[in-house]
């Protein structure tokens, strides 16, 4: 049931995320790809924070400062993803702004549980 509790928190992250970005990239105008890099990077944090209390066992592998930078580590890999289908799907495809993030969140889920689960959350011995 451990994907079902992450589905609500990245369910969370993601409002986070997605609230930023259409404050901030489709209201006010600012440029949507560091809009999304600083949307991605706070959702991030919440789902950490979401992720140790409700989804993963916190500390089984690293310590709990080694287990945040491992956290950012994988998220790199996330933002790219995203960064690079917010790119594509904007500036090379025309897809409507929210759509497009929308997309872009959805396609990084995926990534973020499952490196998540098997890098930074697996029990040791699994």
């Amino acid at each position: 049931m451990k994907i079902v509790r992450y589905f609500f928190v990245g369910g969370a992250a993601a409002a986070l995320d997605i609230s930023i970005f259409f404050l901030f990239a489709k209201l006010a105008g600012y440029d949507y790809l560091i809009v999304g890099c600083v949307g991605f990077v706070l959702a991030t944090m919440l789902n950490y924070v979401l992720s140790v209390r409700h989804v993963f066992k916190s500390g089984v592998r690293f310590s709990k400062r080694k287990e945040l930078a491992l956290v950012y580590a994988v998220s790199v890999v996330g933002l790219i993803i995203n960064q690079f289908a917010l790119y594509v799907l904007i500036s090379q495809h025309s897809v409507e702004l929210m759509l497009s993030k929308i997309i872009a969140t959805l396609t990084v889920f995926g990534w973020n549980y499952s490196a998540r689960n098997y890098f930074v959350f697996r029990n040791p011995g699994s």
